[in-house]
């Protein structure tokens, strides 16, 4: 649209599918009253469209989201948190004052505000990893480097080291090996199973050098263990 202003299909094709529903014309109709402001209308129209996706996870509401949103463009305009949160929310700043809330409560306010999830969801969006930033710088400074590296006119002390810093900074990534460390550990119930197992043993060998038995009728006895008989430590014959 030539007027900047959004209708409601265009709001809604941002929006992640389960909140669609939650446009309406009221809604529209809070969003393009903003956009009507000359010096806000290009950034916080960028700002509404671009990080519809914190919506995708949490229950908020549409109102909460135009609001947050209007509260960080006004911050990436270079607003402090105090001037962005009276902007965004002029008629609760005056109701404040009417109500007599001198400058500390009102700050604690705008602090609240300013710690507000979907708030900081929306900065998390904002923020720019320096290496993408200075992606321009990085590539200079490698030329620099390669510059350095094949000019014959320096020592082969500042080549030397224009190579050694090109293959340091251009290294491949190398994969990680992941190492699992797998410890096994006994509980009660196994070392019970060990000492009453041990303590058969020694019985069937005591009776068959007191001749109470021969080896073949110990071969043929019963060696399964209940865990009843474990706990007890018992075994029945």
């Amino acid at each position: 649209m030539s007027t900047g202003l959004l209708t409601m299909d265009q709001f809604q094709r941002a929006l992640p599918k389960r909140c669609k529903n939650n446009v309406n014309e009221k809604i529209i109709d809070k969003v393009n009253e903003i956009l009507l402001d000359p010096e806000m209308r290009e950034t916080y129209r960028e700002n509404l469209m671009s990080y519809t996706n914190v919506m995708a996870d949490g229950k908020y509401k549409m109102e909460s989201y135009l609001e947050a949103v209007r509260y960080v463009s006004h911050k990436l305009m270079g607003d402090t948190n105090t001037t962005a949160y009276i902007k965004t929310f002029p008629d609760r700043y005056q109701r404040l004052l009417n109500m007599g809330k001198n400058t500390q409560l009102i700050s604690n306010h705008v602090t609240a505000y300013n710690k507000n999830r979907l708030v900081n969801l929306i900065m998390e969006q904002t923020l720019i990893p320096s290496h993408i930033l200075n992606q321009d710088l990085y590539q200079k400074a490698l030329n620099v480097q390669a510059s350095m590296m094949v000019d014959m006119s320096a020592s082969p002390k500042v080549r030397s080291d224009a190579a050694d810093s090109l293959l340091t900074h251009l290294k491949a990534p190398e994969s990680k090996k992941i190492e699992l460390d797998i410890n096994i550990k006994e509980d009660t119930s196994i070392a019970d199973l060990r000492a009453t197992t041990m303590e058969l043993v020694a019985q069937q060998k005591k009776m068959i050098e007191s001749g109470v038995a021969g080896v073949k009728a110990i071969a043929h006895s019963r060696l399964a263990i209940t865990e009843d008989e474990i706990l007890e430590g018992e075994v029945v014959e």
